[in-house]
């Protein structure tokens, strides 16, 4: 397939519609391949491996962020320098054997192995085509392409949840729920190779029409890019470390939620419900905060979103009933909405486009090493002081992350800084 010249590129939502839409529907199913484990494996670990420590019975969720995390990193950087279409074929070619390990798996090493190989692919895919919305979408609705873009992804980790946990009900939990994954994984891999076009000249235009120029900031290094984005630049640091302990306490409605609930004596149905709630609310109002964050600015959005969070986890512990726990996934949802397309415009923001990509990466690889850390954290709590401990030290951690974007972050969108 040729790539159209840039004389004829353009940038934005509107001039580049059919193929950002494309792309929300690819990410719709990377978000789907994530939504077959939510209900089923924390329910799979306990009921036919017999894991019964809450540490072992996370480490699907530590290996699935260590390497995503990781993965995350490379994807930016080999969008730069291989284009974005091949690596996003590559992480749906690496998907192809998940369904089949969950399903089928004789082992717990079997699972875990899964999730190596999903950890890895949706560190391609998921970054990828976050790199390429931000391409096609320029600056002026960097948010709402961000927000769409999530929204499609989460919103299908909702809707997935919540078909797998009816499937794992009426048929079992395997391996039913994980022929969803199975279909997700061919299509997406069809539409990424068929019909997906490359963007990377469309980061170009931008670079080469932007105030400050690409040349010297062409010349950054990784490592440097790195050192930017984790520490040097007040706004990016801040940004990393916000999604670090976004998806820490995701870890935690991830592996320890549907523990909590099950205990209780909620249905495998009624976990679905629960679980599904959560990144539904996320995943649909990711549309309106995105949008949002273009026209009130970035940084009291994410720092009222770490609070509300903070709110909703604690509401968590406090409960025992079902209609308490799904008003705090609620609530979950609203403040997590409110933060994670918020974050990837500020990075949207503060990089420049001839390094963006590398940016998203090292973001993206701070962000999803809080799935590991989340798993270790809360597993070596929960076994320690039990589960309510668990509950309550990721819920000040989060209030803390909040509480350091208030202080460290500038304001990075124009309107904002009004």
């Amino acid at each position: 397939m040729t790539t159209a010249s840039p004389a004829v590129l353009r940038l934005g939502l509107r001039a580049n519609l059919a193929q950002f839409t494309l792309l929300v529907a690819v990410n719709a199913l990377v978000g789907g391949m994530l939504g077959q484990e939510r209900i089923v494996l924390p329910l799979l670990a306990h009921d036919v491996f017999g894991l019964s420590t809450a540490t072992f019975a996370l480490t699907y969720i530590l290996a699935f962020g260590a390497t995503k995390a990781v993965t995350n990193f490379f994807a930016g950087t080999w969008s730069d320098a291989f284009g974005r279409k091949p690596v996003l074929v590559a992480g749906w070619l690496i998907a192809l054997p998940v369904p089949a390990l969950l399903a089928w798996g004789p082992s717990w090493s079997a699972i875990v192995a899964a999730n190596v190989l999903l950890g890895a692919s949706q560190g391609l895919t998921w970054s990828t085509t976050i790199i390429m919305k931000i391409d096609l979408a320029g600056p002026a609705r960097r948010g709402l392409a961000m927000g769409l873009n999530e929204a499609a992804g989460y919103g299908a980790v909702a809707a997935t949840a919540l078909a797998t946990g009816y499937l794992a009900e009426a048929y079992g939990l395997r391996p039913a729920p994980f022929l969803l994954g199975a279909a997700y994984a061919a299509l997406g891999l069809g539409l990424s190779t068929l019909v997906v076009r490359e963007t990377r000249e469309h980061a170009r235009l931008e670079a080469a029409a932007h105030p400050t120029g690409g040349h010297h900031h062409g010349d950054l290094s990784t490592g440097q890019i790195a050192w930017r984005t984790s520490v040097g630049d007040r706004s990016l640091s801040a940004a990393s470390q916000a999604g670090m302990v976004n998806n820490l306490n995701d870890a935690l409605a991830w592996g320890i939620f549907p523990l909590i609930f099950a205990a209780r004596g909620l249905s495998v149905a009624e976990i679905g419900v629960l679980g599904a709630l959560y990144p539904a609310v996320w995943g649909v109002g990711q549309m309106a905060t995105g949008w949002w964050s273009d026209r009130i600015g970035r940084k009291h959005l994410i720092t009222s979103g770490m609070l509300l969070q903070a709110a909703a986890i604690a509401a968590v512990a406090l409960g025992d009933t079902f209609t308490v726990w799904a008003m705090a996934q609620v609530l979950l949802g609203v403040g997590t909405a409110l933060v994670y397309p918020t974050l990837l415009a500020v990075i949207g923001d503060v990089a420049h486009p001839a390094w963006r990509a590398r940016a998203v990466g090292v973001y993206r690889l701070w962000r999803d090493g809080g799935f590991a850390v989340g798993a270790l954290l809360a597993g070596l709590i929960a076994d320690l002081w039990g589960i309510a401990a668990a509950i309550w030290t990721v819920a000040a951690l989060t209030a803390a992350s909040g509480l350091i974007v208030a202080v460290r972050m500038r304001e990075t969108h124009p309107r904002g800084r009004r």
